[in-house]
């Protein structure tokens, strides 16, 4: 039990950028680490929803709201996420040799396609969050969840590449871990779904966008990463606002 509490501090420090309570590390916790990555999401989908119920309760104008809603997830999380997304698109869109688009993705440099794709990107989160009123707050906190409980069972399941931080990572003895995401994942979805009918599919649309995410991802750079993980989370979280958004229109 305390490698399973030290495993889900470690994943807060990570990934999260609010001051984790427990700051520890245990190497022999560094395999649990992807299953405690959907509590990490709770925290951050519970937030989601907080601050969507608060500026429910006053006279906010909605190009402000809008802006609030777009920035929590990626606040909560430091950016660390985005900068994935940035990374990958960088690479993807150079349109250039296998090796050539491995070594843009690990450029600390910040390219002009990772600019444009960022601006796109936000934009459509923003509009999305404009033309959305009154949005459900059970799918949207349950968002953040399903995203990763995918993205821990395509890092335990995929093949990595050699520089991912993710290559050393142990691959034997995942089948637990693996069948628990995997249920976790598909029971979340389908809660809101039974509760709350078409605006609940937006946990789904979100896992359905973060598999895009990273079949697209994993096919131009041959491999699984942090980047290409991030990159399919923040498309993930941009398809469940999307549905959430567009039911309501």
């Amino acid at each position: 039990m305390k490698s399973w509490i030290y495993g889900f501090f470690m994943t807060w420090g990570m990934f999260l950028a609010i001051p984790c309570p427990f700051p520890r590390w245990d190497e022999g916790a560094r395999g649990k680490m992807m299953v405690c990555l959907p509590f990490i999401g709770g925290i951050i989908g519970g937030l989601w929803a907080l601050v969507a119920w608060v500026l429910g309760l006053f006279p906010c104008p909605t190009p402000v709201r809008a802006l609030l809603l777009s920035a929590v997830p990626w606040c909560c999380t430091g950016f660390i996420h985005l900068d994935g997304f940035m990374d990958v698109c960088d690479a993807v869109l150079s349109r250039r040799d296998l090796e050539t688009r491995r070594k843009i993705l690990k450029d600390s440099h910040c390219g002009a396609f990772a600019v444009i794709s960022l601006g796109l990107l936000f934009l459509a989160q923003w509009s999305l969050f404009f033309s959305g009123e009154e949005l459900s707050l059970l799918p949207l906190a349950l968002i953040p969840v399903v995203t990763r409980a995918w993205a821990g069972f395509a890092v335990l399941t995929l093949r990595t590449m050699g520089t991912s931080q993710y290559a050393k990572m142990e691959r034997t003895g995942n089948l637990g871990k693996q069948a628990a995401l995997v249920i976790l994942a598909v029971g979340v979805s389908a809660l809101p779904i039974a509760l709350m009918g078409l605006e609940g599919l937006a946990p789904l649309a979100a896992g359905l966008g973060y598999w895009l995410g990273v079949w697209y991802g994993f096919r131009q750079l041959d491999g699984m990463s942090g980047d290409i993980s991030g990159f399919a989370l923040t498309l993930g979280e941009l398809a469940g606002v999307a549905v959430l958004a567009l039911v309501r229109t």
